[in-house]
């Protein structure tokens, strides 16, 4: 049935991967590791504590880093349950894919966790900074870590867009629980502060 959308995929794929160059094979090695953006982190790290109101950024933190570790816990799943392998594994195209580095990643590919991992962190903190250029920042960020994994052959586009998606309701309802919480411990350490002064004037 879905037999022709991954035909498409496939042209799609063996195109934009088609495009590439020895100066481009470095520089999307870079971008699809986690080294060159360390820098980024301890960006954004700094300006969610900056930011926060006290207690609100170990929240901010915590269920960022629940968003991140959900995407890759059931992408991963996802993976093992579809089965599709990735480009670089696909007999069927392999001497056509541009490999980098002899760099072929896990066996299946279905749905991308480098995807569904920055698309989360993406989307939980554009909810949590609120400003349109923080979403071009952010999710220019993912798109292009994203993109990277099909310049080196080892996603299609759909595990890409379905990775993405996976990334982007996680971060959007781990952001939700995270208002939810936050509120919750507010009110909780009010009401202990406002008896605790009554037990006082007592």
């Amino acid at each position: 049935m879905f037999r022709w959308l991954l035909e498409f995929d496939k042209k799609i794929f063996l195109y934009l991967n088609g495009i590439h160059s020895a100066e481009w094979d470095t520089f999307m090695v870079w971008i699809t590791g986690n080294v060159l953006w360390i820098p980024l982190y301890v960006f954004l790290l700094s300006m969610i504590i900056y930011w926060g109101r006290p207690y609100s950024f170990i929240f901010t933190i915590l269920f960022l880093a629940i968003a991140v570790g959900l995407s890759d816990y059931i992408s991963v799943i996802i993976k093992n349950l579809v089965e599709r392998p990735r480009p670089s594994h696909n007999s069927e195209i392999t001497h056509l894919v541009h490999i980098v580095n002899n760099y072929r990643g896990g066996r299946y590919g279905f749905v991308s966790s480098h995807a569904a991992n920055v698309f989360a962190a993406a989307s939980f903190l554009t909810h949590q900074f609120k400003h349109y250029k923080w979403n071009l920042l952010l999710f220019g960020w993912a798109t292009l870590v994203s993109y990277s994994r099909i310049y080196l052959g080892v996603h299609y586009p759909l595990d890409i867009i379905c990775g993405a998606t996976l990334g982007i309701l996680i971060g959007m309802q781990c952001f939700m629980f995270k208002v939810w919480a936050a509120v919750f411990v507010g009110r909780f350490i009010e009401k202990r502060r406002k008896n605790k002064q009554k037990t006082l004037m007592l």
